[in-house]
C-alpha cells in the first residue's frame, strides 16, 4: 500500500471513532466490606433486573427558627438485594450530592456507622447511551 492509501484510511477510520463517540457503562459495584458503592444512573436504572439502584438525595426542613435543618443521604441496591446506605449533615458533602446532573456515575463510602464519608459524582458524555440521542 502507497503512503496516500495509508493516510486516507487512517483519516477514515479516525473520523468514524470520532463520530461515534465514546461510552462506557458503568454497572453497579456493591461493596458492603468495604463499605463502597458506585454506577453510572443510566446503566443501572437501565440494568437486565428490576432491582437495582444508586443514588443521592437532600431533604431540608424547616428549624423553626427562621433557618433550615438540612441532611443528605446515598442509597444503592444490588441484584441480590443487598443494600448500601449513608447520610450526612455535612455541608461539604452536602454540596457534592447537589452536583448531580442526568447521566452521571455516582460513587459514595461510608463508615460502621451509616456515616457518609466519601460522596462523588461524575458527569461526563461516555455515560450517555446511544439510543438516548437526538
Amino acid at each position: 500500500m502507497t503512503r496516500k492509501w495509508i493516510v486516507i484510511l487512517m483519516a477514515l477510520l479516525v473520523s468514524g471513532f470520532a463520530m461515534a463517540g465514546q461510552y462506557a457503562p458503568q454497572p453497579l459495584t456493591l461493596d458492603l466490606v468495604n463499605r463502597t458503592a458506585a454506577g453510572d444512573l443510566v446503566t443501572v436504572r437501565f440494568s437486565a433486573n428490576e432491582t437495582e439502584y444508586i443514588g443521592c438525595g437532600i431533604r431540608a426542613f424547616d428549624d423553626g427558627a427562621g433557618g433550615a435543618t438540612w441532611f443528605g443521604f446515598c442509597q444503592a441496591r444490588n441484584e441480590k438485594e443487598e443494600v448500601g446506605f449513608c447520610n450526612t449533615a455535612n455541608a461539604e458533602l452536602l454540596s457534592a450530592i447537589m452536583a448531580t446532573a442526568d447521566f452521571s456515575y455516582v460513587t459514595f463510602s461510608w463508615n460502621e456507622a451509616g456515616e457518609c464519608t466519601r460522596i462523588g459524582y461524575s458527569t461526563q458524555s461516555f455515560y450517555i447511551p446511544k439510543p438516548l440521542m437526538p
